[in-house]
Order: structure tokens, then C-alpha cells, then sequence
């Protein structure tokens, strides 16, 4: 038994689940948890919640932590054997007047605020639950940690992801933070415990080393910090489980308590409403057989009601109200702009493919508006985008291009419709809606600036392209630059760091992928294992790229790297088709600031801002400035 950091010896274990639901935990402190020299853990108590003791075992705590409505007793396992044998309890409490207290309760007392922590094994009944019904499909044959390990890989971290669980409340948690969990190197035939501190982070994955190895790391493991068997240092103590070394270094020392203390003191752990707060940011408001109105697939000019059939991790699986065999779907994240509520299309102006089906299915229901992602507001009232306006952007059809591109039609509320040059349809079905906010959409001269291949229209013959020459062959204009999203977050991406990522041309699917090009806001999404040309344009905030170990976390099925030997003929393949697109115009060389002066756009004069196109950091890219006269 270690004072403060265990309870109870290595045969003794008890519940702490609790029947009864406690009050709400607080936010996340500013910064972690911090273990005292006597294995306590301080965790900011607030004064105002009171001490009290069991009536059962005489345990000291405070009120708030305990059990049952009248806060009597410390733990759950302590007021059923209060509750089954009332009158045994009775004669032990007149027993406990004037004696001195027993060894179980000297050891309690010996760390009060540790009972704050009993609050914390509540939400470990919720969280089992989860990964019984969460559980994540496995995939054969890959591991994220082995895959990191093997390729010294780095991983974009959770706080890079606003819309992903604890995305905007991971806190500190970062190598040396200590929490407890099981030990897999022990022969006893209950599960038992040990201490561990993270030595390395891979988005929620952390490899974890038990305490006592020091520089040893043959036992070392992965685990997901947002699982249900990962703990916060104390909520053995306070849960009744044992702490047992690992077999391997049972040896290495006889008092392993004042080791523990030694060890521990001044160290971080986890939180102790940390699972409270995974579970809370795991809750989505998106709910099934809500009525949405989303785009259609086959056309991407108009928008169809569909109803949400499931929800996991945020994602939506949308069936188009008509299909009756619930086959035509789509899959799209809750915060993706593709998605709106009932009647977004006819407030705007969008085109809407009207349902066949008079009235609502019964049980469906409408999304409320709130629920649905709020572009920026935009004034439309002075200068804006007019129809015919030549600009930028990502192909929708195609993700790996920037294409030159038409605004074809001005909707309300900043959304325009953009056709692609030279590969339009006659009917305008393959126009696309994207708002003026959009960091999918750029100005003139953004791909040249930032040495980015700009697809030219199809079957146009002057090669290398020229937006100079082709504005004047198209008597076009190019939109204002002033007019597009040059806002940059400090998003924190790093080119090589890896994440999981849909592809956005089969959204069905989650992908191991890495960061290999960052431009200003944007990223280059590469598919592990997959060519080059697969490749896709993403923002880095967009809700369709997650931290390593979001399937696992949420369920959902990750798709793994192509198998080395197909890396491998690809490779081969990729080389072959690298060196016949080296041979196609790749965008000419940057031309002076006089030079641009001279040739852009009839002669209005216009600068441009040089950063670093390519960078590790926020990848600041260069844009054409309209000067202000």
C-alpha cells in the first residue's frame, strides 16, 4: 500500500461507480494538476465546498466528492454496506467514540483534497460504456504507433483542430505529464494499476512508460489519453484500486512508496474531470432523422433535402430524402459549409432540386438554424464581385488543382456561383457555390506568387498561361483583391506532421495522411501510400481533417497506407509521371514589381507582399495588393 497514491493493498478492490448523478464539473483548470511531496494532488480547490467524513470507514474529504444525497459516505461500495447492514454500521460508529482511528482511516486522512478526485471516477462508468458502443474498427495490419516509431513520424497536435473533441481544451498535456493505468506486466488474476509518464504525444495517442524504467523502453506502449483506462494520478486511491510495480523491476527497489513520492512530487497529471470533458466535447447536436438541405452530388449547381441517418464523431451520413433503399447518401462533417438549414437555398437564390415527396417522413424533423455553421457577414453594398470576374480556386471536381475560374452568377448573403474555365457545361450544372469568405477561392496571380501549378482552361492553346494576355483575349476583368479572405490563423501545422483526413472525393473515407506543403491558410493533404496526384487542397481549418487517433477514438474506420510494395510500383509510377508533367508549364518565374506593374490588369497599379511560400509555420504566401491612390 503507497500513502497517497493507493488505498488499499494488492487483494483488496472495489467499485467506485456511482447510481447517482453528481453536479457539474467546472472548465479545465489553466494548467495541469501538480503532485504534491505527500502524493496529493492539488487541484485548485475553491474553499467553498466543505469537508466531510464517512460514516462508514471514517474517510475525510470534501462534501461535494461525496456520496448519496446527504453526502454521507465517501464512495459508493461504502453506503451499500452502510444501506445492507444498518445496524452492524450503527454499533461500529458508537465503537469509533473515544478510540483512536483505524489504520484505513489514518491513511485517508493523510490526503483530504485527493477526495476531490472521487468525482472523477463517476464518469468512468459513461466513458466504459462509450467504448463498448464505440468500439473502433480495427485495421489489420496497421498501428499508429508502430507506423510513427518505425518513421520517426510527428503528428500534428489536438489543439491544430478546433472542431475535433478537446480541441479547444487539451490544455498542457504534453510529454512528462504522469497518469495511472494498467499494468500488463503483472500475473495477478485481477486488474491492477501502475503509474506512467507520456514520452511522446501523436495527436490523442501518447507512448507511455511505467514509472521505474528510466531509460528502458522495452515495455513501453501506445494508448489513446482520451480512453477509458488512462487516469489522472490519485484516482486509484480514491476508486479502491491497487497499484502494483510492473514484474520486470519488482526487484529495483523495496520501498517503492517513497520512490512513488520522489518520483511524482512536482509532476503533472491529467485533470480530474478530464474524461467528463472528453465526453461532453464527444456530445453532437446533429441528431438522427433531421431534415438538412445539403448539395447534390450528381449536380453540383443545386441543393437537395436529405435526413441525417447516423452521426459519429461529428461526421453526418446524409440520405437524400428520395432514395427509398437509403443507398444515395453523403458524408459530411456537421460544421461543413456544404451543409444548410431548410430553406437556405430559396433565402439566397441558390438552385434547389424540389423533392417528389409532399410532406415530411414521419419522425423527421427540420435541423434548427442554430445548429449550422455561420459564414462572416460581408458588404455588398460598395464595391463587390460582379458576374464575369476572373479569379482562382480549388476545382471541387478536383482537389490536387487551382484552377482559373469565372464568377457566374452574385447570390445573397456573399455566395457566389463559380464555374472552372473551358470545362463548363452548357447548363451551368457543374457551377459550384462558395461563399466570398471562402479561402477556397483566390485572386489573380496567388498560384504564380506562390509557386503553385495553375491549371489553365481546357484546350487553351497559348501555353505558358498568361493572365495578362488571357484577361485581354476574354475582355474580362479580375475580381478586386481586396475583396478576398487574407485572414491566417496561427493554425500550428508543420509540413511532415501526419493527421487523418478524408478524402474529400469519396467523403466516406478517413485516410492516414501528411501535411506536405503549407501556403498561407493552405495545406497540401498528401494520402499515404497513395501518387502525388491524389493529393488535395484543404484549409487548415477545415472540419474534415482530425488528430492521429480520431477513429480509434470515435469508431469510425481508418483507411491505412497503401502496402510498401504498391508504395513502391507507385513510386515508380509517380517518377514516370513527375518527369512528363516537368516537361508541361509549371507557371512562369516571378517577375519584378515593375514587371507587374506593367502587365496586370490594364495597367492598375498593384504590389505584391513577398512572404515564405513553403514554410514550417503559417506558410505566409504573397498576394497582388492593390495599392490605395
Amino acid at each position: 500500500m503507497f500513502d497517497g497514491y493507493d488505498s488499499c493493498s494488492e487483494d483488496t478492490s472495489s467499485s467506485s461507480s456511482s447510481d447517482e448523478s453528481e453536479e457539474e464539473v467546472a472548465p479545465l483548470p489553466s494548467s495541469l494538476p501538480i503532485i504534491k511531496n505527500n502524493g496529493q494532488v492539488y487541484t485548485y480547490p475553491d474553499g467553498k465546498s466543505g469537508m466531510a467524513t464517512c460514516e462508514m470507514c471514517g474517510m475525510v474529504g470534501v462534501r461535494d466528492a461525496f456520496y448519496s444525497k446527504t453526502k454521507r459516505f465517501c464512495s459508493v461500495s461504502c453506503s451499500r454496506s452502510y444501506s445492507s447492514n444498518s445496524k452492524k454500521a450503527s454499533i461500529l460508529a458508537r465503537l469509533q467514540v473515544g478510540k483512536p482511528p483505524t489504520k484505513k482511516a489514518k491513511v485517508l486522512q493523510k490526503q483530504p483534497l485527493v477526495a476531490k478526485l472521487a468525482a472523477y471516477a463517476q464518469y468512468q462508468a459513461t466513458l466504459q460504456n462509450q467504448a463498448k458502443t464505440k468500439a473502433a474498427v480495427p485495421v489489420e495490419g496497421f498501428s499508429w504507433g508502430n507506423y510513427i516509431n518505425s518513421n520517426s513520424f510527428t503528428a500534428a497536435p489536438v489543439t491544430c483542430f478546433k472542431h475535433a473533441p478537446m480541441g479547444t481544451c487539451w490544455g498542457d498535456i504534453a510529454e512528462g505529464v504522469r497518469v495511472e493505468v494498467p499494468n500488463t506486466d503483472c500475473s495477478l488474476p485481477t486488474k491492477v494499476f501502475w503509474i506512467a509518464g507520456i514520452v511522446k504525444l501523436a495527436g490523442y495517442n501518447a507512448l507511455l512508460r511505467y514509472e521505474g524504467f528510466e531509460n528502458d523502453s522495452s515495455l513501453d506502449f501506445w494508448c489513446n489519453v482520451c480512453g477509458s483506462d488512462i487516469h489522472p494520478v490519485g484516482w486509484c486511491a480514491t476508486s479502491g484500486k491497487p497499484l502494483v510495480p510492473p514484474r520486470t523491476i519488482q526487484h529495483k527497489y523495496t520501498n517503492w512508496k517513497a520512490f512513488l513520492v520522489k518520483r511524482l512530487t512536482g509532476a503533472k497529471t491529467l485533470p480530474p474531470d478530464f474524461s467528463q470533458k472528453v465526453s461532453e466535447s464527444m456530445q453532437y447536436p446533429f441528431k438522427t432523422s433531421m431534415r438538412v438541405e445539403v448539395v447534390d452530388k450528381t449536380h453540383l449547381c443545386r441543393t437537395r433535402v436529405a435526413v441525417v441517418e447516423s452521426v459519429i464523431g461529428g461526421r453526418l451520413r446524409l440520405v437524400y430524402e428520395e432514395s427509398e433503399d437509403k443507398t444515395d447518401d453523403f458524408w459530411c462533417h456537421m460544421y461543413s459549409p456544404l451543409i444548410h438549414h431548410i430553406g437556405w437555398s430559396r433565402s439566397i437564390g441558390h438552385r434547389f432540386k424540389r423533392s417528389d415527396i409532399t410532406k415530411k417522413q414521419d419522425g423527421h424533423f427540420d435541423a434548427p438554424p442554430h445548429l449550422f455553421m455561420k459564414v462572416k457577414e460581408v458588404d455588398a453594398a460598395g464595391e463587390w464581385f460582379k458576374e464575369g470576374m476572373k479569379l482562382e480556386a480549388i476545382d471541387p471536381l478536383n482537389l490536387s488543382a487551382i484552377c482559373v475560374a469565372t464568377i457566374r452568377k452574385v447570390l445573397a448573403d456573399g455566395y457566389l456561383m463559380i464555374g472552372i474555365d473551358g470545362s463548363e457545361a452548357a447548363d451551368g450544372s457543374d457551377w459550384f457555390c462558395y461563399h466570398a469568405t471562402s479561402p477556397s477561392i483566390f485572386p489573380v496571380g496567388f498560384c504564380e506568387i506562390n509557386m503553385i501549378e495553375l491549371t489553365p482552361p481546357r484546350g487553351y492553346a497559348k501555353l505558358p498561361f498568361k493572365w495578362f494576355d488571357y484577361l485581354r483575349e476574354t475582355d474580362s476583368i479580375a475580381a478586386p483583391v481586396k475583396l478576398f479572405n487574407k485572414e491566417v490563423p496561427n493554425h500550428g501545422f508543420h509540413v511532415g506532421m501526419k493527421l487523418e483526413a478524408v478524402d474529400l472525393m469519396e467523403p466516406r473515407l478517413v485516410c492516414v495522411a501528411t501535411v506536405t506543403r503549407i501556403i498561407h491558410r493552405l495545406l497540401r493533404i498528401h494520402f499515404d501510400g497513395w501518387e502525388d496526384e491524389y493529393d488535395q487542397w484543404v484549409d487548415c481549418e477545415s472540419p474534415d481533417l482530425y488528430p492521429v487517433g480520431w477513429c480509434q477514438l470515435t469508431g469510425y474506420q481508418l483507411q491505412p497506407p497503401a502496402p510498401q510494395s504498391s508504395r513502391d510500383s507507385q513510386s515508380s509510377s509517380s517518377k514516370q509521371k513527375k518527369k512528363a508533367k516537368s516537361q508541361q508549364y509549371k507557371g512562369h518565374k516571378k517577375m519584378t514589381s515593375l514587371q507587374l506593374k506593367e502587365e496586370l490588369l490594364d495597367g492598375e497599379e498593384y504590389s505584391f507582399l513577398q512572404g515564405a511560400s513553403d514554410q514550417e509555420s503559417n506558410g505566409s504566401a504573397s498576394y497582388y495588393i492593390k495599392q490605395e491612390p
